[in-house]
């Protein structure tokens, strides 16, 4: 599996705005870019889509920018990243389950699915409020904890 920039500037901007979400005001996409170093034309494209997803509103004119259209602990990693790049896991861009195999390959289905259900256990289980208050569910940091994450074989 990998995380296209796009899912990681729409986890990053998103996790942007729950952190300025306190003072009320909505954010400038031009604040979220410079603070999280994100190309703003790509930006802008992003928060369209996280817009069209329901996970930000915005607001045009002087006063405008864009705020989170519901809690941050309302809002997983896996909300995000669909509303940006759609499934979460895919092979050769088809969901797993739309796929069929014969013969010797029959087996891999049961395995694409496991994967799929692995990875959407871990990114539906973390929210945005989770990542910025620092506090990754136990699971998540037992996980990543593992000397062999780290690695890269």
């Amino acid at each position: 599996m990998r995380i296209s920039a796009r899912a990681d500037y729409a986890v990053r901007a998103v996790l942007e705005l729950a952190v300025r979400q306190g003072g009320g005001d909505p954010v400038k996409a031009e604040a979220i870019a410079a603070a999280q170093g994100i190309p703003h034309k790509f930006l802008e494209g992003i928060l369209g889509d996280l817009r069209r997803g329901g996970i930000v509103d915005s607001r045009r004119g002087g006063g405008g920018g864009y705020r989170l259209a519901r809690a941050a602990s309302a809002i997983t990693v896996a909300d995000v990243i669909r509303a940006v790049d759609g499934p979460i896991v895919s092979v050769r861009g088809e969901r797993p389950t739309a796929l069929s195999y014969q013969g010797t390959a029959e087996p891999l289905l049961p395995l694409w699915i496991a994967l799929r259900a692995n990875v959407r256990r871990i990114l539906e289980g973390v929210t945005v409020a989770d990542i910025a208050a620092d506090a990754l569910p136990e699971p998540v940091r037992r996980l990543a904890a593992e000397p062999a994450a780290w690695e890269n074989p």
